[in-house]
């Protein structure tokens, strides 16, 4: 033993890419939302909560030696630095839709950086466009943390799907594909909803009927929660 000891890793989504990978190139705003013909109210979000895009990293076949599979060409790292620590996730959709391939993002604000993500996949539809899940974050942690190591796989389908399963405050079922383990956690978002304003309603009701008809519905919703989670 020589008496040192590595820093914990601060998130498993909190990655050490390649520095075969960097790519380092400041993106225009203006032209990240000018590709969706942006509305002022989005424009003016851009301005006020973003300082700077940078393209961090392009994880692709050339550059980290991994396949491209369906839907996942390659994949881009985007660290974004916020002026004020709240950012709309109005924003991300708008770069994902203007970027034709799946992103991972890093916000940085006052030495604090938080990984965000949604799955993303191209619209079956319309190939130009591409379907967007709600974002998964981790908290803020330091910029200076510890980064996790890049998973090991065989193509950079599996890359993403293994980058998104760190965000994802759930674990997947056996054999359980990426969209349907998206599709429960939504359904479980749906419900913690419902059980939520299904427990204030109980707070608020004084008739001992009604109290009784509440509870019940309550215990079945907190059961399909308990069902779905596992």
């Amino acid at each position: 033993m020589n008496g040192l000891t590595s820093q914990p890793v601060a998130h498993p989504a909190f990655i050490h890419y390649p520095a075969q990978a960097a790519f380092g190139r400041t993106l225009p705003k203006s032209k990240l939302y000018a590709h969706g013909h942006a509305s002022t109210r989005l424009k003016n979000l851009f301005v006020q909560q973003v300082e700077q895009i940078v393209w961090q990293y392009k994880l692709a076949p050339e550059t980290i030696n991994l396949p491209a599979r369906p839907g996942v060409p390659e994949i881009e790292v985007f660290g974004i630095q916020l002026k004020t620590r709240e950012l709309s996730y109005d924003v991300l959709r708008a770069i994902d839709q203007a970027v034709q391939f799946p992103l991972i993002f890093e916000l940085t604000h006052a030495g604090q950086t938080q990984v965000v993500a949604c799955h993303k996949r191209p619209n079956e539809g319309d190939a130009s466009r591409w379907v967007l899940s709600d974002y998964f974050t981790t908290g803020w942690m330091p910029a200076s943390a510890e980064r996790a190591p890049m998973p090991l796989v065989l193509h950079l389908g599996g890359l993403y799907e293994q980058l998104l399963r760190t965000l994802i405050p759930l674990s997947a079922r056996p054999h359980e594909s990426m969209a349907a383990l998206v599709d429960r956690f939504s359904q479980l978002q749906a419900l913690q909803r419902e059980v939520n304003k299904t427990a204030a309603r109980l707070e608020k009701e004084r008739q001992f009927n009604r109290k009784v008809e509440i509870n019940a519905r309550l215990r079945q919703l907190k059961s399909d929660h308990a069902a779905l989670s596992r």
